[in-house]
């Protein structure tokens, strides 16, 4: 057993080592042909190799050869550049040499010349001398006194020509001015309107039936005496139906007398007692819308810090009127025109809208104190503390005073749009045409006058003068003259504009 496995390990070992030499001559074998195909590749890249490298070389010298033709291009277009530019440097060099000699040549002609006109000078200064010589002994005046005289002429002529100038430029300045007032006031009337209501001394206060006017006048006439003693107003009972007529000249009074009577008509109770409480009631009622209207004014207007006396004495201006022009509503339409003319011309619009506010505020006192309603105006502004300025806008606005400041100014001409614009004042048919006529009247009876038209309601008259009569001189004074005379002979609301219009007229036919 041991032996045959003996014989089996030797076995093996004989077969591995066969199989190991077997191996190795496979090995050797391959060896040797890798060996050659690695010889066979090397000879092959080397010679690849060279191919490449020869023709590299010759694509190298081909590019050379290109290259040092463009080269050669190249230098010959250069020097073909220079030659031109030396050809033309050359051409300005002979062209230059040309004008260096040209101007030698001029200069030694204004050498010349210059040498002929020192001479040529001199000539004329001797000349200019025998001249003035000449001059003196004709005129007899030396050179320094022509001299004066010719300056003296001159300043007159200067003189003449810069007066001329400053009366163009005036009139100019006039016309922008004017143009520009135009504007300004154009645009405060376009932004500010006011109501009006007719002036009157009546109310009508209407009944529920005819009976009640039996109630009103009472056993032997005792209601209406009482309400007339009461209230200050006369009640007119005729066979108008149905309505009582309120008389009286003062406004609030006869305002109290109608809300009076109107709620004794309504309660039913008319008599003396009774009369008396509702006018007491009526009274406090009219003094709040008085109070409440004074307060509306001043919000309408922009003004606060007015005295409260003040405000209810600017309130009582809602039951007044002028020409039919409510006054309290006129006080608030000068303040508003006022402060946009303010405005426009960059002054205070606060003092401009104060003083056209208070401005009328006379009036609401006029019937219960004496003087005009600006002296009485201005008595209430010093009362209540008003400063100089809204004074002066008081006192100036109908020309009693001389206007201290813009804002005066600027009210009076406030007051004047407000109560001459179409339709803010009213007056009776009769009155209108009378006035017309009465204006026409006055412009015929001066001498020279051909024709003469109101037109504008009035505000407006033109008077056609006879040219052959009148001179331009004459037409200046009588325009003056008639102005003059309307405002003492007319009475009117605003202002009339007077227009002279001088014409001449040359007319023939060509047959």
């Amino acid at each position: 057993m041991i032996g045959i496995i003996i014989a089996a390990v030797v076995c093996g070992a004989i077969g591995l080592g066969f199989g190991y030499f077997y191996r190795l001559r496979i090995a050797e074998s391959k060896l040797g042909s890798a060996e050659a195909e690695a010889a066979r590749i090397i000879t092959t890249a080397k010679q690849e190799g060279e191919a490449q490298r020869k023709e590299l070389i010759l694509e190298g010298k081909e590019e050379i050869h290109k290259l040092r033709i463009d080269a050669e291009r190249d230098n010959k277009e250069r020097r073909s550049e220079l030659q031109r530019l030396e050809r033309r440097l050359l051409q300005k060099e002979e062209h230059l040499d040309k004008k260096s000699e040209s101007m030698e040549k001029k200069e030694e002609l204004l050498v010349r010349k210059e040498g002929e006109v020192a001479k040529v000078r001199e000539k004329i200064d001797q000349l200019h001398e025998r001249q003035l010589a000449e001059l003196e002994r004709i005129s007899e005046l030396t050179y320094d006194d022509a001299k004066e005289l010719l300056l003296a002429n001159v300043k007159n002529e200067v003189k003449h020509e810069t007066a001329q100038l400053i009366k163009t430029l005036e009139e100019e300045a006039k016309e922008e001015a004017e143009q520009k007032s135009l504007e300004i006031i154009s645009l405060a009337i376009q932004r500010c309107a006011a109501d009006h209501v007719a002036e009157t001394t009546v109310s009508v206060v209407s009944l529920p039936n005819d009976e009640m006017k039996g109630r009103i006048i009472g056993r032997e006439g005792r209601n209406i005496r009482a309400i007339e003693t009461l209230t200050g107003v006369d009640l007119i009972i005729d066979d108008t139906p149905e309505a009582v007529i309120l008389s009286c000249f003062d406004p609030i009074r006869r305002e109290v007398a109608r809300l009076a009577l109107e709620k004794l008509i309504v309660d039913g109770r008319i008599h003396p007692a009774r009369i008396e409480e509702m006018v007491e009631k009526a009274r406090k009622e009219v003094n709040q819308k008085i109070r409440e209207a004074g307060e509306q004014a001043t919000y309408e207007a922009g003004v606060h810090g007015l005295h409260p006396e003040m405000i209810k004495i600017l309130g009582r201006l809602r039951y007044r009127t002028s020409y039919g022009q409510n006054v309290l509503r006129h006080s608030i339409e000068v303040s508003q025109l006022a402060g946009i003319m303010a405005a426009e011309l960059g002054v205070d619009v606060t003092l401009a809208r104060r003083g056209g506010l208070v401005h009328d505020i006379g009036k609401a006192l006029d019937h219960d104190l004496e003087g005009t309603h600006v002296s009485i105006g201005v008595d209430v502004a010093k009362k209540y503390g008003e400063s100089k300025t809204v004074i002066n806008c008081i006192a100036s606005h109908h020309g009693d005073e001389e206007a201290t400041s813009v804002e005066a100014v600027l009210v009076a001409a406030a007051d004047a749009i407000s109560a001459a614009r179409p339709g803010a004042r009213r007056e009776t048919l009769e009155n209108y045409l009378r006035r017309l006529a009465k204006l026409e009247e006055i412009a015929k009876s001066f001498n020279g006058v051909e024709e003469c038209f109101a037109i504008q309601a009035g505000r407006e008259i033109r008077v056609m003068v006879k040219p052959e009569k009148l001179s331009e001189d004459d037409c200046v004074i009588l325009v003056h003259d008639v102005a003059r005379r309307i405002e003492s002979e007319l009475e009117y609301p605003g202002q009339i504009k007077v227009v002279i219009i001088r014409e001449t007229r040359m007319v023939d036919y060509a047959k």
